[in-house]
């Protein structure tokens, strides 16, 4: 898939003097049904997560606390997204070479993902990850 089919994707955000609230629907908010949900936290500084690529899984990441970068590319073009608001988040399709960096103290980011863990969908060398997109 290429690179523009991925998106930022704004949610609903209902404010309220008490505090706001958001909220996603698989299906309506996010272009998929949402199988797993997790989190990454407590990610040291100058870490990076990621660096890989996924055969058929659609994820949606969130900064739901601090802020960190989402960068991704389909084997042509690259594009760094920056999140820092609960209210807002990436959509990655698959075939999306995807790594994490910049996180802020105290960054967390929770992604929701079409599919349960499932080691086979991984693509882990970058390698084979540009012959399977044909960009060598």
């Amino acid at each position: 898939m290429p690179l523009r089919d991925c998106r930022r994707i704004d949610l609903p955000k209902i404010k309220d003097n008490r505090g706001n609230l958001t909220f996603i629907e698989g299906g309506n908010h996010v272009p998929f049904d949402i199988k797993r949900v997790y989190y990454l936290y407590d990610v040291p500084g100058g870490s990076d997560r990621g660096a890989h690529a996924h055969k058929g899984l659609h994820q949606f990441m969130i900064a739901m606390s601090g802020s960190f970068d989402v960068v991704l590319d389909d084997g042509f073009k690259e594009q760094r997204f920056h999140l820092n608001r609960s209210y807002f988040g990436i959509y990655s399709c698959p075939m999306m070479w995807r790594y994490l960096d910049n996180f802020s103290s105290g960054a967390v980011c929770m992604v929701m993902a079409s599919a349960r863990y499932s080691e086979g969908d991984y693509i882990r060398d970058r390698d084979e990850f540009l012959k399977a997109v044909g960009a060598r």
